[in-house]
């Protein structure tokens, strides 16, 4: 008897992480199905008028982020690796602070200093005596604005692999390259820059998948993209078969980013500096260099982090919204249930199908793991309209069945609830959980599963035992990452919130859109302050592991894979 339910608890545990998988897939199939049952109408119409201008913005926006967190990232994490200044020790950790903030949180608080009332041009009408038509002065509300901001909160992903991949090169080929005569820039750009490109490149991959995810921004300043399109044809024009078309051209491109970001995370191992490993020892800069490299890394902390908090700060300050207020303490309860709820059930799924891939690494487990690893790559808007087409029919379907057979009206049962909400932050964050929690098992040596099996423990007494005491900190890691990426997340929640069920991230987003910015400063503050704790995290970690020991690129990779 007990051989045979040790027999059927393997199967149990593959049955739990396809289920997991599944849910994963599926709004990405039904987004693909609801496309193709639109009929050829409306893919014409859409071609024909929102399609070009759609696709024309989306392609310029990604462009300008990846040069903008390129440059940034990169630069940055050089200087600070490779070199000493003053300011060094604190800039390496201040430079991530940018991820606590989402984008449109930012749009928020640089609208209230550069538009047209704002303080900036005020000041600057007040100096001179200028009328409003007197003097140009750029528009904050527009594609280079919206490019700006996601810049300035999507270079520390870049900057994070980018100083992961310097600390992990050797001196060797770096030195040579000085001896035959190459400058410290000739040496960089020659030498480490082509060994540490996988991780840039990774980097900026996944700063372009945020940019296609990006709605609050976007849709606040009025560019028009897919994400936003998808809103705007569910809910302004109420054309869901253009809506399912929309996200299915999302969704190509996204994944076809996901595919390329695969394959470069897979080539990450493959670019050592040599065998013998001799730490570089970095350059003391003195004078204008010195003075040049404080620039160069205070400015992204600048007007990514201290003044957007600056702004904000003062707005709330002479805000009328009061955070402890039941108004208020209402959103902030449905922020905390949601995002508490989530990260632990996303979490448990993760380690319920690393724990299967660890036990049975067949090829099946491998590929529930994949499948359930592509939701980072696919925006919350997408995720949203493929999950409303399957539960909605089936609510549908069930509300019949029960009103004809019994009488009884069962309304909305799923998606009237948060629980579609939790399935799509699932869906969204499985894969931070995934690498996260991966990083970890991949740390622990896999006799210790040997030697439980030994003494007589079956899987389960072996999860509970020993793998989650030994993994507790990186367990920890990914309940917080994901948590915090909730809290933030906002295109799926806008479109899944049950009515008057409101978040501190809508409740931003609405106060933002009818120009109350003085009260979404405070909803904004909250968001910010709660993001701190694990960009924390995230770099101590990455600072821990990217040592010349194993690959601590990769590792840092899975830390950062769509992360705060």
């Amino acid at each position: 008897m007990a051989h045979r339910a040790r027999s059927h608890h393997p199967r149990r545990l593959t049955a739990l992480a396809w289920l997991a998988a599944g849910l994963c897939i599926l709004p990405m199939a039904a987004v693909g199905i609801a496309a193709l049952g639109g009929g050829t109408d409306t893919l014409v119409s859409l071609s024909q008028s929102v399609l070009p201008r759609y696709a024309g913005t989306t392609a310029l926006l990604v462009l300008i982020v990846g040069i903008g967190t390129a440059v940034i990232g990169t630069s940055t994490a050089w200087l600070v690796t490779a070199t000493r200044f003053p300011g060094r020790r604190v800039l390496e950790i201040a430079l991530a602070l940018p991820l606590t903030f989402p984008a449109y949180v930012l749009a928020y608080a640089y609208t209230d200093l550069l538009d047209h009332p704002g303080w900036v041009q005020s000041t600057l009408r007040d100096l001179t005596g200028w009328g409003p038509r007197d003097y140009w002065f750029p528009e904050i509300r527009s594609l280079g604005g919206a490019a700006a901001m996601l810049t300035l909160v999507l270079y520390p992903y870049v900057y994070l692999l980018a100083r992961a991949a310097f600390l992990r090169q050797s001196s060797t080929a770096y030195i040579a390259a000085r001896t035959l005569g190459q400058g410290p820039w000739g040496a960089f750009f020659r030498v480490s820059v082509p060994v540490a490109r996988p991780a840039i490149a990774g980097g900026v991959l996944l700063a372009l998948m945020e940019t296609l995810a990006d709605y609050g921004t976007t849709a606040y300043f009025g560019v028009q993209t897919f994400a936003t399109g998808i809103y705007v044809s569910w809910f302004g024009l109420f054309d869901r078969a253009a809506a399912a078309q929309l996200a299915l051209c999302l969704l190509v491109v996204a994944l076809t980013l996901a595919t390329i970001e695969r394959r470069q995370r897979r080539h990450l191992r493959h670019h050592d500096a040599g065998r013998r490993f001799e730490r570089m020892e970095p350059a003391q800069l003195k004078g204008r260099a010195a003075a040049g490299a404080l620039i160069v890394c205070g400015l992204p902390v600048f007007f990514g982090f201290l003044l957007p908090t600056a702004l904000l700060l003062t707005l709330a300050s002479g805000a009328s919204q009061l955070l402890f207020t039941p108004r208020y303490l209402g959103f902030l309860q449905n922020s905390l249930t949601l995002a508490s709820i989530a990260a632990l059930l996303t979490v448990a799924a993760a380690i319920t199908m690393g724990f299967n891939a660890r036990l049975h690494p067949t090829r099946g487990a491998q590929t529930a793991m994949r499948i359930a690893g592509i939701g980072y790559a696919v925006p919350g808007g997408v995720i949203a309209v493929g999950l409303l087409f399957p539960f909605a029919a089936f609510d549908n379907a069930l509300d019949r069945v029960m009103e004809a057979n019994f009488g009884i009206d069962t309304g909305l049962l799923i998606t009237g609830s948060i629980w579609l909400m939790i399935a799509a932050y699932m869906v969204r964050f499985m894969a931070v959980a995934l690498n996260t929690y991966e990083s970890g098992l991949a740390t622990l040596n896999p006799n210790v599963d040997a030697v439980a099996r030994t003494l007589g423990h079956g899987p389960a007494p072996m999860l509970r035992r020993i793998h989650v005491p030994i993994l507790q900190p990186s367990i920890l890691t990914a309940l917080l990452i994901v948590f915090v990426d909730v809290m933030k997340e906002l295109p799926a929640t806008l479109i899944l919130r049950p009515f008057n069920y409101d978040t501190l991230a809508v409740q931003a987003h609405r106060l933002a859109s009818d120009e109350r910015l003085a009260e979404a400063a405070v909803p904004s503050l909250v968001i910010g302050a709660v993001g701190l704790i694990p960009v924390a995290i995230l770099c101590w970690s990455i600072g821990r592991e990217s040592r010349p020991v194993g690959n601590a690129v990769d590792a840092a990779q899975g830390q950062v894979q769509r992360g705060v």
